[in-house]
C-alpha cells in the first residue's frame, strides 16, 4: 500500500531536476521573443541629418592626414622599380650614406638567410639545404638595372617569395643601393680607387 502511494505522489509531483529543467525551457521561450535596449535604440543613417554635429550631417569627415587603403600614391619608380614599365636604373631619391647604412641592416635583416652576407648566395638556410640563390657578384646580375632587385623585392622570383607586403619601398630601395655596394666591393678594379683609398692596399 505505501509503495503505491509513493508512486503515485511521484507521478503528481515530478521530481525537483525535472521541474527546473521544465521552467528553463518556459523562460528561454519567453526570452527568445524579447530584445535589448541596443537593439531598439535609434541609430543614424551614414548620409542622414545629425543635429549633434557640426554640418548637420551624420557621416564625419576623413581625419586630416589620412591614407586611402585601396589606393596607393601613384609614384611607379617608388613602388615598382620601372618607369613606363621598363626596369630603371635611377634611384627615386639621392643615395646617401644614410641610405646605405639603413640598406645594410634591412639586408642583414631579410637577405643574409638565403644570400649571405656577402651576397654571394651561401646564407645559413642554404647551408642546411634551401636552394642556392645565384650570386650578385655573378657578370648577369651585375648587370641587371637597380630596378629588378627592388621588382624582386616586391613581387618575388622563382623560390624567392614577395617582401612587399614587409618591407617598405624606401627600404627596397635601400637594399638594393647596398647590393650595388656589395657588388662593387667584390669587383672594383684597384685603379678605380683614389690615391688615398690604394694608400692601405698597396702600401704606397
Amino acid at each position: 500500500m505505501l509503495t503505491k502511494q509513493l508512486s503515485y505522489h511521484h507521478t503528481l509531483f515530478p521530481m525537483p531536476h525535472s521541474l527546473a529543467a521544465i521552467i528553463g525551457f518556459v523562460a528561454l521561450a519567453l526570452l527568445a521573443g524579447c530584445h535589448s535596449d541596443m537593439y531598439d535604440m535609434p541609430r543614424g543613417k551614414p548620409l542622414g541629418e545629425n543635429g549633434n554635429f557640426p554640418g548637420g550631417q551624420e557621416a564625419r569627415p576623413l581625419v586630416d592626414g589620412t591614407v586611402p587603403h585601396s589606393e596607393m600614391p601613384q609614384d611607379e619608380l617608388l613602388l615598382t622599380g620601372r618607369v613606363n614599365g621598363q626596369l630603371s636604373n635611377t634611384f627615386p631619391f639621392p643615395v646617401t650614406k644614410e641610405v646605405l647604412e639603413r640598406g645594410h641592416e634591412r639586408f642583414n635583416i631579410y637577405c643574409t638567410p638565403c644570400h649571405g652576407y656577402r651576397g654571394d648566395g651561401k646564407g645559413m638556410i642554404v647551408r642546411r639545404g634551401f636552394p642556392q640563390p645565384p650570386s650578385y657578384h655573378s657578370d648577369s646580375l651585375r648587370a641587371k638595372p637597380v630596378g629588378h632587385y627592388v621588382d624582386v623585392m616586391t613581387n618575388g622570383l622563382g623560390k624567392m617569395f614577395p617582401y612587399g607586403d614587409r618591407v617598405q619601398p624606401r627600404d627596397r630601395w635601400a637594399i638594393a643601393a647596398y647590393i650595388r655596394a656589395l657588388q662593387l666591393s667584390q669587383n672594383a678594379a684597384v685603379r678605380d680607387l683614389s690615391e688615398a683609398q690604394r694608400r692601405p692596399l698597396t702600401g704606397k
